[in-house]
């Protein structure tokens, strides 16, 4: 029993993170809706050694508006029951605010442990990930953005072939644009403005989901899903030098969306 209580500290660590203080101001809740389509190819290559192809699609507005496209290789290798370990890489097209189209080329390692009771399956994983893109003013974003997920998993086998879920993740930036400024009321403006380089760190989503995963036979499965995201993002404009900051704040979004994904094996 106390091995499960030690699974939850690295995913309470991060729901709970320590609060850092920061110049700026917190913008109005925006919510919207979309909805996600993806595709995997599960490959066994070896005992516990598997290899992972896959493709997914994001909607915004319903299904009516594509938001981002990728296509990921993952390789994975189960020691046991219990430890689960994985690499991959993923090419992100995603479409800025400008309605442009962005790539970004994102690594990642993870670890995942499970332990079981009778029907019911907990696991908690880690996934530590680095993004690269291409930005227009390196005051304003990171080039090469590093974070943590953390997600803890129930799942019950008690259906037969029906397995439903619930997962609850965290996601932690370790290196935002830092800065100093002073702000003057009476002429609604920054002044002495510094930037500290990448250094802010501070947990920017929450994310919920309850689904379920339909193995129609050895090689084929479906999943369903419905998908809650809480995001919290800094958001810095600054002249191109870096020497003048025109404002900071946090951009506040919930999104809901449900989800239809299948998986092959083989």
């Amino acid at each position: 029993m106390k091995t499960k209580y030690i699974l939850l500290f690295p995913l309470l660590s991060v729901l709970f993170p320590v609060a850092a203080s920061a110049q700026g101001t917190v913008g109005d809740l925006e919510s919207s809706f979309g909805a996600r389509f993806s595709v995997e190819a599960d490959k066994k290559l070896a005992k516990g050694v598997h290899a992972i192809v896959s493709g997914e699609a994001r909607m915004t507005d319903g299904i009516g508006s594509p938001d981002r496209y990728q296509a990921g290789l993952e390789l994975t290798y189960k020691l046991n029951d219990t430890f689960k370990f994985g690499v991959g890489y993923l090419l992100i097209e995603k479409m800025n605010s400008s309605g442009e189209w962005n790539p970004r080329h994102r690594f990642y390692a993870d670890g995942k442990v499970s332990f079981r009771s009778g029907d019911w399956l907990f696991s908690v994983k880690e996934r530590l990930q680095l993004t690269h893109r291409e930005v227009g003013n390196v005051f304003q974003n990171t080039p090469n953005s590093l974070s943590l997920k953390s997600r803890f998993k129930v799942s019950y086998k008690g259906f037969g072939s029906v397995t439903p879920y619930g997962y609850i993740e965290v996601r932690n930036v370790f290196n935002d644009p830092s800065c100093t400024a002073t702000w003057s009321t009476a002429s609604q403006s920054y002044s002495d403005y510094v930037f500290d380089g990448y250094s802010d760190a501070y947990f920017n989503r929450v994310r919920g989901s309850l689904g379920a995963e339909w193995k129609m036979s050895p090689s084929h499965t479906l999943d369903f899903f419905l998908l809650t995201d809480y995001n919290y993002n800094k958001e810095i404009d600054t002249n191109a030098e870096g020497t003048k900051l025109k404002s900071l704040t946090y951009d506040r979004g919930l999104q809901i969306g449900l989800g239809v994904g299948y998986k092959f094996s083989f």
